[in-house]
């Protein structure tokens, strides 16, 4: 049998991957929302950012118990087609007994009972596993499950071995995007916040936040550990209203309905910059950086915002500090070995 030389391959993968004006596309079936806001559609990905002990784990529960049932838990809607309702929670750092308890927990939230397995449900433990035989098993179980709606990831920093390689992060972000588009799934993940900032940890989680449809932070209150807060930080769709949860004395979260947030725009103090398009940040920084290659840190909040004004965005000395941290860790701004900062042309928004 003769085999097809890598030409003609790629040939075959350009034809069909061209778009016509008059072509009729599919909408991305909407199967996760929050107050009617979709944060989770087949075919493509979100995650859950958050510092240790935030209870990204009790949120994430609270999504698949959602889906489980297909109805409502805590401030998730979840409507799986009747042809992708099956489930697959992928954990990387738990033992099998501290799984099991994750699962018992989404079975009481959905309303199943507990001396019967969950159809609807797979729960793999890959704790003992490296890296590449993690990727390998998820891979597996995506491509041979049938019926398969939604993914969870809990530990998507265990996928790889540096968290700080662009091309491992490169490598299991492109796994996500072939996973999702040609199997027809969403595929939710968790991954940690830097200690220091509001940050998702590594270059892995630069290219969360460049390629997820959403990203959600889950933070404990300042001023009530037993609380924890839910937000969008980037949200493709309309962004919703943030909400609060608790765990409650039979050890399940539960709706904070009295919550008062920080501001009266109902969000925290984390400040986002994703409302900007990205045409509008490449003419702010090509006007930023018009009169120098490169600036140290002091020169570089001076010409941004000068930069940002000529389009119309006035910003104070605090936000302009928080829009440099914004503009690195999308990568728009690059940070040379003379810790001089440069525009990147490249980037991807």
């Amino acid at each position: 049998m003769e085999t097809q030389n890598p030409s003609e391959k790629i040939t075959i993968l350009w034809q069909a991957s061209r778009l016509t004006l008059t072509g009729e596309y599919v909408i991305a079936p909407e199967i996760l929302r929050v107050h009617g806001s979709p944060i989770g559609t087949l075919g493509n990905f979100s995650a859950s950012i958050g510092k240790a002990k935030s209870k990204k784990t009790f949120n994430v529960s609270a999504i698949v118990a959602a889906a489980l049932k297909n109805g409502t838990v805590l401030q998730y809607d979840a409507e799986l087609p009747e042809n992708k309702q099956k489930i697959l929670y992928v954990d990387t750092e738990q033992s099998p007994y501290h799984c099991q308890k994750v699962m018992k927990r989404i079975a009481r939230m959905a309303g199943f009972p507990l001396d019967e397995e969950l159809t609807n449900l797979e729960f793999l433990s890959l704790r003992r596993h490296t890296p590449e035989i993690r990727i390998a098993i998820v891979e597996k179980a995506i491509y041979e499950t049938e019926g398969l709606g939604l993914v969870i990831i809990d530990g998507i920093r265990d996928m790889v071995y540096d968290i700080n390689s662009p091309s491992e992060s490169t490598r299991i972000i492109s796994k996500l995007m072939q996973w999702t588009d040609e199997r027809q799934i969403h595929i939710h993940t968790i991954l940690h916040q830097n200690k220091a900032d509001e940050n998702a940890r590594g270059h892995i989680g630069t290219e969360l936040n460049n390629k997820a449809e959403t990203v959600l932070e889950v933070a404990k209150d300042k001023f009530d550990n037993d609380i924890s807060t839910v937000q969008a930080v980037h949200i493709r769709a309309m962004d919703f209203q943030p909400f609060a949860f608790r765990i409650n004395d039979n050890a399940l979260p539960e709706l904070v309905s009295e919550y008062t947030f920080s501001d009266k725009k109902g969000k925290s103090q984390h400040y986002s910059y994703s409302e900007l398009q990205a045409e509008q940040h490449r003419q702010a920084l090509e006007a930023t950086f018009s009169d120098a290659e490169s600036y140290g840190y002091n020169d570089l909040i001076d010409a941004l915002k000068q930069g940002y004004a000529t389009i119309g965005c006035e910003y104070g000395e605090n936000k302009l500090g928080k829009l440099k941290k914004f503009l690195e860790n999308k990568r728009m701004i690059i940070k040379d070995a003379a810790r001089k900062y440069k525009f990147n042309p490249q980037f991807n928004y």
